[in-house]
């Protein structure tokens, strides 16, 4: 049976939260609530950019594919978690499985990737201002986009396919809200070691580099805005980056606790809360870090609300 197909089971069940029966309801009102302002922040900010002809630049046509990126991943995830919420059966089949585990691998990755463009966009903006447009072309910044997509998509094959050839002749129920690599390695009949090897080795490669982008692109930074001679000069250049910076400490954090570990040291209960930090809590948070904190995206928020909204009145 060690070597026996998958398909000995033939789906799953999602544990969730058992620990809090009684909270059902209460998290089911929460998350959906979280749901909701993702879907409008994330949502809101593609069509203000897409609105604004002030927005037409390179640094928001990556934001407004983060901000896809991060409405993709949710709805990967939160509407199986508030079905199971109020559901009696938590089952899902080991196809819907494998899907919603390869779409999350892809939009997870993709949202490292496109942190780490952003930082190279950024660091193009504050350090050769005059030569921004020509180097951050639209070609360019589309082949930076398609080719974020295209490694994520493929790290993702490569993770389901070799997470789904492996024997589930056992226990189906995963300890967790979504079907995610390390609970289903947990699970498995077979021998994991490369799975855990390639899991360790590949999420260790795509976060090395783009931390190293992001910290290079950074360094560059910091060194140019020291060298401007107004007080003024260097906030401006500073308030550009200080959002996408939150976004990668925030991301980058929660991503290190939860791969880049020897599987000896997993704790599925422990992981699961900080699973739904950076599944539901940051897209929430992204948009609201980068209108919050952005002078330009404020201000292009009230001339679309007086413009579309209130035209008569303005």
């Amino acid at each position: 049976m060690a070597h026996a197909n998958s398909t000995s089971v033939t789906e799953f069940i999602l544990l969730g939260f058992p620990d809090h029966p009684e909270l059902q309801v209460p998290f089911f009102v929460l998350f959906l609530a979280i749901y909701l302002i993702t879907l409008l922040g994330n949502l809101g900010m593609i069509a203000l950019i897409r609105m604004d002809s002030r927005l037409h630049t390179p640094m928001y046509f990556f934001l407004s594919h983060l901000s896809l990126v991060d409405v993709c991943n949710s709805s990967v995830v939160i509407p199986k978690m508030l079905v199971n919420f109020l559901a009696d059966s938590k089952a899902i089949s080991s196809t819907g499985c494998a899907a919603l585990m390869s779409f999350f691998v892809v939009f997870a990755t993709a949202d490292l990737l496109l942190l780490a463009v952003m930082a190279c966009d950024r660091y193009v903006a504050v350090c050769n201002p005059l030569l921004y447009r020509v180097v951050m072309s639209p070609r360019v910044c589309a082949q930076l986009v398609a080719g974020s997509y295209v490694c994520s998509t493929l790290s993702s094959a490569i993770h389901t396919c070799l997470t789904f050839r492996l024997s589930f002749c056992g226990s189906n129920v995963i300890s967790h809200f979504f079907c995610d690599i390390p609970p289903l390695l947990a699970l498995s009949c077979s021998d994991t070691s490369l799975n855990e090897m390639l899991l360790f080795i590949l999420g260790s490669v795509e976060a090395a580099i783009s931390l190293l982008i992001i910290l290079v692109s950074y360094l560059f930074i910091l060194a140019a805005v020291l060298r401007l001679p107004s007080t003024t000069g260097r906030r401006k250049a500073c308030s550009t980056c200080t959002s996408h910076l939150t976004v990668v400490t925030m991301l980058y954090g929660t991503l290190a606790f939860m791969y880049l570990r020897p599987s000896s040291s997993y704790a599925l209960d422990q992981d699961k809360g900080v699973s739904v930090f950076y599944t539901v809590v940051i897209p929430m948070l992204n948009p609201l870090i980068y209108s919050l904190r952005n002078t330009e995206v404020k201000d292009a928020l009230r001339s679309v609300i007086r413009r579309e909204i209130f035209p008569r009145w303005m």
